[in-house]
């Protein structure tokens, strides 16, 4: 009960860190390291429930995990654009 309702609080802040991130268009202020470290945590999670309990709660790590691969990539699209645009900058200065 209490690793689904942390789960479930996780996964709440998920979606609005997405939308930041698609909305903003910009890296800053995210830490890719971060996002490596809580994506590593949701798979060590998923690898413990198959070995020692596996139940319904291994789909909540994996949406928790989804969410944080979703937010990564949007991470490196947002760099991208970045470098893109300083690219652009600098070529007309």
């Amino acid at each position: 009960m209490f690793e689904i309702l942390m789960l479930l609080c996780f996964g709440f802040a998920w979606p609005t860190s997405i939308y930041k991130s698609y909305t903003s268009r910009s890296s800053e202020g995210k830490s890719v390291i971060f996002l490596y470290v809580v994506i590593l945590g949701y798979l060590a999670g998923i690898v413990h429930k198959i070995i020692n309990d596996p139940d319904f709660v291994i789909a909540f790590y994996a949406i928790n995990a989804v969410m944080v691969f979703i937010d990564l990539m949007l991470y490196y699209r947002n760099k991208k654009l970045f470098n893109t645009k300083e690219k652009a900058l600098e070529s007309n200065a």
